[in-house]
């Protein structure tokens, strides 16, 4: 019986390959073709299709990287085929790999109709179903030739990543033009003939199911005349009934299939790329819809939508009309499928309130789910804020690329920070470009983790990445494994169809507590340093616009500016995307990013300059703006006074070589190497640094991972690390507060000044790196004399904690890990605080000493250098900024992270400008000041208790307010929420550890 079976699954791979699939088009004719090359960047559509073309042949190479070719295709159906299917096969130059990763197509009627999009695995247009012979054919194909960038195992370098250096080398070769009668039976034998040897080939060789299918597809064999496909295929399709009708049993797992094409906004082409991939993509799912009244598709990332309707007018209407039927669905309620690791809070929040709004606006749609199928991993702070959006469902794919360990649940209830608990799911197919073969429906059932408590699961299905969606093979697949024997059962269904089917099913499922940490792609925490230090500073600058605008446009004249906010925060948003913030984008991504970030700086500069000279007024008083939380240096939090500095700090030469700095409050000993070897807690009379050990280390590693190199650092990068205690220069600084040190290293140079503020308890050090190295990775040491079996790191709205420890496989995998302003360690009276300015990747490792201490060491990652698919990665000049606080509680972690991201604004005015709002608890932290975005001119206040602790505070507003609504994060009144009362100007407010709050204050 083996050797029948291994006969036949050959016989079927053969003739599958040889006979039946080229007998899908039985004749054909060539089509003329015509192409203009576009010249430098896309064309609009009304001028691609009005441009005059020239002849050329099929076999033609043409397209040079990133270029635009508009193709004419014409030609005559022959009058020999009236009654018979006919569709256009056009084949660009097409590989075998998936699709949205080489050459791409739009196919346009001469009106400018868009028809569909042309990828490898979708090559044909209808012409006419049934044709009546000699119907006149003509075309147009907006082709874009975007190069094979990427090139597995290993990775290889490429300077085709960014048009500067891709040079004018034609990428593809014309294929195939052609006019052909498409075979409906033959096609419909060939996903027979499929499903039922993937099905064949995942069930147990002792399984009757298998033996059936196996002598089935034998006897449809049998009945096909090789020399004649066409005339036998319905007859071999009639022995493929019985075994394709046989229903599933009662128990088999149900998959709701949801039509999806998840499109990287952004990776290995450029935003201006994806704006043509998502119009290629809605083309094809909307004809698709047509033609299929079952299938549903769904699509995310409220920006891709928001670009069709911008630069795809044409396609727009199609997907508005799709949209009303019901089965094209607006999903996930996000701007975009954002990192969530390293956004802020309000950036995090944002993304909910522009994403759900725009579906809302423009559809009415109000999303339910949180869709985020392939991002790094998900922060502990996120479930509140889906929640705080008005959704409450989360569905990822992208755990299942854990390295080390395997997630144990596939739908769960996540819990927060904050204790919110998300209903969650996890696709067991674990892929988002599920393609419905039997292998990967198999897995599906094999792998669901919940097996005896629930049989639901997801697959999203279609073609992603680069894009391309769902494809008629998949749908017609779909349709055989409804409800067939020795499957599970597949039906197409929205994300909240399926949801509320799955939560229904399973409503006590189990609980994970904190972060979703995925075991891979840890590097995305440092790479493209220029990147993340944009980011962070828009968020901070936007802080600053609304803060200061809101302020000025409630005391003064002052005209909010809403427009230019709206679209700032959305181009903002859009760079969170998971490929652009995390750095493993190609370098034109990252160039225009740098770019991007250096004019919406200059743009939020000038409206905070001009709120705070409105604030300010005339006159020669120096005031300083404070737009941090806490207050500092006698300036109130939001407001402006002069500032008074208290202390003063001394700088004097240190016995055996280098200074010392003292404030009265911590001494510091910077050593002749430029090394910090002492930081002493005058006033707890404390170390900080370790015996024996110095900070303020730069340490070096090689950094060549297995794969994934923008992407991934590999725990063996710690076997080998050369410390960089060699120095050029250690010298005093002129403003006699500070130490410079200067460090040559490779082809790199590192200037570092360390300086300490009078009357603060923080040691400032400002590090500039000339970065010129190669595949190495860059991290800076701190080794403390400190025992901790934790430590704090910020999110999104809290704080979370992770071991320092690697007792299980769980920690041990978290070698490299995120926070946003802090990282704090603490025993049970002391405590120590590392913040920065822009750095996001961490490590925290301890050891225990000789002398029986513990050294916990805190390691910032600064730089790395992978080679793809940025060959030129962070080279060139970084500055970052980073503060230790020794004997900082959590709550000293919070204020110093928010003062180093929030420098102090100086200028001249007539006085003292109040706060708009005031809280008299540090412990409850104010993210946002703002004005309502529906324009009434009510004040918006976002807040949230920072140190993890109850907390009862006094908002006082600055205005005369004249009611209080709570809301959600889109600014709505939260019905089943009472609201605090207002008495006067003063409003109290009780939270629960980390709880977020939003008030909209009422203006008289």
């Amino acid at each position: 019986m083996h050797d029948d079976r291994t006969l036949v699954e050959a016989r079927l791979r053969r003739v599958l390959d040889e006979r039946v699939r080229p007998a899908v088009y039985p004749e054909s004719v060539p089509l003329e073709v015509a192409v203009w090359h576009a010249p430098g960047e896309p064309v609009p559509v009304a001028e691609g299709l009005a441009a005059e073309p020239g002849p050329v042949e099929v076999g033609t190479r043409w397209g040079a990287p990133w270029g635009t070719s508009w193709f004419r295709v014409t030609g005559t159906v022959p009058e020999a085929w009236a009654g018979r299917t006919v569709e256009a096969v056009l084949d660009l130059g097409f590989d075998e790999n998936m699709p949205g990763f080489q050459c791409e197509g739009l196919v346009y009627r001469p009106d400018g109709t868009p028809v569909k999009g042309l990828h490898p695995r979708n090559q044909w247009v209808r012409i006419a179903a049934p044709a009546r012979g000699g119907e006149e054919v003509r075309l147009h194909i907006e082709a874009a030739s975007n190069p094979v960038v990427l090139d597995h195992h290993p990775f290889r370098p490429t300077r085709l990543g960014d048009k500067d250096t891709a040079g004018g080398e034609p990428q593809y070769r014309l294929a195939r033009m052609d006019l052909a009668v498409f075979d409906e039976t033959v096609w419909q034998l060939v996903i027979d003939l499929e499903v039922l040897g993937e099905l064949m080939a995942e069930l147990p060789a002792d399984s009757p199911r298998r033996w059936e299918i196996l002598r089935a597809v034998d006897r449809a064999l049998d009945a096909v005349d090789l020399q004649d496909v066409n005339g036998t295929a319905g007859q071999a399709r009639s022995r493929l009934t019985e075994v394709l009708s046989a229903p599933a049993v009662p128990s088999a797992h149900r998959i709701s299939a949801v039509g999806h094409a998840h499109i990287d906004s952004a990776w290995l082409w450029p935003l201006r790329e994806t704006v043509r991939k998502v119009a290629r993509t809605t083309a094809n799912m909307t004809a698709l819809l047509d033609d299929e009244p079952e299938f549903v598709f769904a699509m995310s990332q409220a920006q891709q939508w928001a670009w069709v309707k911008e630069h795809r007018p044409e396609v727009w209407a199609r997907v508005k009309k799709a949209v009303a039927g019901g089965r094209f669905v607006p999903a996930g309620g996000m701007w975009v499928e954002s990192d969530t690791n390293m956004p802020g809070s309000e950036a995090m929040a944002r993304q909910f309130v522009h994403g759900k709004r725009f579906f809302l606006d423009e559809f009415g749609v109000e999303n339910d789910e949180a869709w985020l199928p392939d991002t790094f991993g998900f922060a502990a702070g996120l479930p509140q804020i889906i929640k705080a959006a008005g959704a409450k469902y989360l569905l990822t794919q992208k755990i299942s690329w854990s390295r080390t360990n395997s997630f144990p649940h596939h739908t769960f209830r996540w819990e927060g920070v904050d204790g919110t608990r998300i209903f969650t799911h996890f696709p067991p197919v674990d892929t988002y470009n599920c393609a419905m073969t039997g292998a990967e429906i198999a897995h599906a059932v094999r792998n669901f983790k919940d097996k005896g408590a629930a049989r639901h699961s997801l697959a999203p299905t279609g073609w992603g990445d680069g894009g391309g969606g769902t494809t008629r093979e998949m749908v017609a697949r779909a349709a055989r494994l409804r409800n067939l024997e020795g499957s599970a059962r597949v039906t197409w269904e929205t994300p909240s169809a399926f949801f509320a089917e799955a939560e229904a099913e399973y409503p006590e499922p189990p609980v994970w507590v904190g972060e979703l940490y995925l075991e891979l792609h840890r590097a995305t925490l440092t790479s493209q340093a220029g990147t993340k230090q944009g980011n962070r500073r828009s968020e901070h600058l936007l802080r600053e616009a609304e803060l200061w605008a809101a302020t000025a446009s409630v005391r003064t004249p002052f005209a909010y500016p809403y427009e230019e906010l709206d679209r700032i925060w959305k181009t903002v948003l859009l760079h969170q995307f998971h490929d652009i913030l995390p750095g493993s984008s190609i370098a034109w991504v990252h160039r225009e990013a740098r770019a991007t970030y250096a004019r919406i700086a200059g743009e939020l500069n000038g409206i905070i300059d001009a709120a705070q000279r409105a604030l300010a007024g005339e006159g020669t008083v120096p005031l300083v703006f404070n737009a941090a939380p806490h207050s500092r240096s006698g300036v109130p939090a939001g407001g402006a006074r002069p500032a008074s500095y208290d202390g003063r700090t001394t700088l004097e030469a240190r016995p055996g070589g280098g200074h010392v700095l003292d404030n009265g409050l911590l001494r510091i000993e910077v050593d002749a190497r430029g090394l910090l070897v002492s930081a002493h807690d005058v006033r707890a009379d404390r170390e900080t640094i370790a015996p024996g050990r110095a900070g303020n280390l730069l340490q070096l590693h090689p950094d060549l991972p297995n794969m994934w190199d923008a992407w991934d650092v590999d725990a063996f990068y710690r076997n080998t690390v050369t410390d960089l205690t060699d120095a050029d220069e250690v010298t005093a600084g002129e403003d006699g507060a500070s130490v410079r040190i200067v460090r040559s290293f490779g082809d790199s140079r590192a200037v570092q000044v360390l300086s300490l503020p009078p009357g603060e308890r923080r040691l400032v050090v400002d590090t500039e790196v000339d970065w010129h190295e190669t595949e190495k990775f860059l991290k800076l040491a701190f080794p403390l004399d400190l025992h901790a079996e934790r430590y704090a790191s910020e999110t999104q709205f809290g704080h979370f904690f992770r071991p320092t420890h690697t007792n299980t496989s769980w920690e041990a995998a978290k070698f490299e890990a995120c926070n946003h302003r802090f990282v704090h360690l603490q025993e049970p009276d002391w405590g120590v605080a590392v913040v920065n300015d822009s750095t996001y990747g961490h490590d925290v490792t301890r050891t225990v000493r000789g002398d029986g201490g513990t050294t916990t060491t805190v390691r910032v990652s600064l730089l790395r250098a992978p080679r793809f698919p940025d060959p030129e990665t962070d080279q060139g000049v970084h500055r970052f900024r980073h503060a230790l606080v020794p004997g900082a509680s959590v709550g000293d972690a919070v204020r110093e992270g928010w003062r180093v991201n929030l420098p102090e604004r100086r200028l001249t005015g007539a006085g003292e400008v109040a706060p708009l709002v005031t809280v008299d608890r540090d412990a409850v932290v104010v993210t946002a000041v703002k004005l309502a975005d529906d324009g009434s001119g009510d004040v918006v206040v976002r807040f949230h208790e920072a140190h993890g602790a109850r907390a009862r505070a006094t908002l006082t507003a600055g205005f005369a307010a004249g009611g209080v609504e709570v809301t959600d994060l889109l600014e709505r009144p939260l019905a089943d929420t009472e609201a605090p009362s207002l008495d006067g100007d003063r409003i109290t407010v009780s939270l629960r550890p980390f709880e977020l709050m939003t008030l909209r204050l009422k203006r008289d």
